[in-house]
């Protein structure tokens, strides 16, 4: 591989020259220029990004760090963030932190070794620790889908309590008269917010109760494990808003196998949005996030940050919508 003083000595000028015309950072004579380019075209020089990086601190990269890539919302989430990056001359590091937060820390003094430009996050492992380690070391980042419960950052997501407002009220509107909700880990906001949401609108009604509510995981186990143990507590319970759609299809598969049927006998609303919601038998109705939408913008204001043209936190919420399909579409109606 051609290094930068093989291109030197073929195109006659010095290594400085030849960093110059790469950087653009000094005058370069229009003659030397036209040597310099035809060395590089010769050997098919690159430029090494890591050298370049020691050199002006910027590497034009930047990182994306996901708690489980196995999980199906997160590769649409990566496809809008390197569409983007691209367009900008960016390079995307994907990182998978698998929900581990040493694995995560680990990440971030890595990145700043390696002079990373800014940081995505949308992992639930993300605290105040790592945010003030970031902001000490002015490192730019922004967070997206999975908000961090109370830390101040600049944050893309969708709007969790209206979603779960809206997924409550469509089972409602099929005729569900006792409906149970199993939520997500809370120390994401996310999570949070779409218990909040249910919560909100169920105390409103007699048949209420706090053990109506289960915690699950975001996995397809986590939602079998918690509507059995809803099932258990609760037997009439004939609607279930679940806090992800993983969740919301490991949940009709357990329904499948204690032979309670879905939608008559229970109807499951979801969120996320999926494709796997619609190979699911019934297909599963869902509150649909805008998910390429939301990657493309938490991007843009990443590399804003990078170019200082945005100093302040921000958050930007995205509108969600109800995808009314075969897990609610219920015989017996209002």
């Amino acid at each position: 591989m051609a290094t930068i003083k093989d291109v030197a000595k073929l195109a006659g000028v010095s290594v400085a020259t030849v960093s110059r015309f790469i950087n653009k950072n000094g005058y370069v004579n229009e003659e030397t220029k036209l040597r310099v380019e035809q060395a590089i075209d010769k050997l098919q020089y690159e430029r090494n990004a890591m050298a370049r990086g020691l050199a002006t601190k910027k590497t034009e990269t930047i990182a994306l760090i996901l708690p489980d890539i196995s999980n199906p919302f997160f590769p649409e989430l990566a496809r809008a963030v390197e569409d983007v990056a691209r367009t900008y001359g960016y390079t995307v590091i994907l990182c998978n932190s698998d929900n581990q937060v040493n694995k995560e820390k680990g990440y971030i003094h890595v990145l700043k070794q390696r002079y990373i430009d800014g940081i995505l996050f949308a992992s639930h492992t993300l605290g105040a620790e790592e945010v003030g380690l970031m902001k000490k070391n002015n490192i730019p980042f922004v967070v997206l889908d999975r908000v961090p419960a109370e830390v101040e950052c600049s944050v893309v997501r969708s709007k969790n309590f209206e979603g779960a407002q809206i997924a409550f009220q469509h089972l409602q509107e099929v005729g569900c008269r006792k409906i149970a909700h199993i939520y997500g880990p809370q120390e994401l906001a996310t999570a949070k917010e779409r218990l909040m949401g249910y919560e909100q609108l169920a105390r409103e009604f007699d048949w209420f109760s706090p053990s109506l509510m289960v915690q699950g995981d975001f996995t397809i186990d986590g939602g079998g494990i918690a509507v059995e143990l809803l099932m258990s507590r609760h037997p009439d319970i004939d609607g279930i808003f679940i806090g992800n759609d993983l969740m919301a299809l490991g949940a009709m598969k357990k329904l499948k196998q204690m032979g309670i049927h879905v939608p008559d006998q229970v109807a499951i609303c979801g969120f996320d949005g999926i494709h796997l919601t619609k190979i699911a038998d019934p297909e599963l109705t869902t509150i649909a996030q805008p998910t390429y939408e939301i990657g493309m913008m938490a991007t843009r204001l990443l590399i804003k940050k990078i170019e200082g043209l945005m100093e302040e936190d921000q958050t930007h919420e995205f509108d969600v919508t109800l995808l009314s399909r075969g897990s609610t579409e219920r015989k017996i109606q209002v």
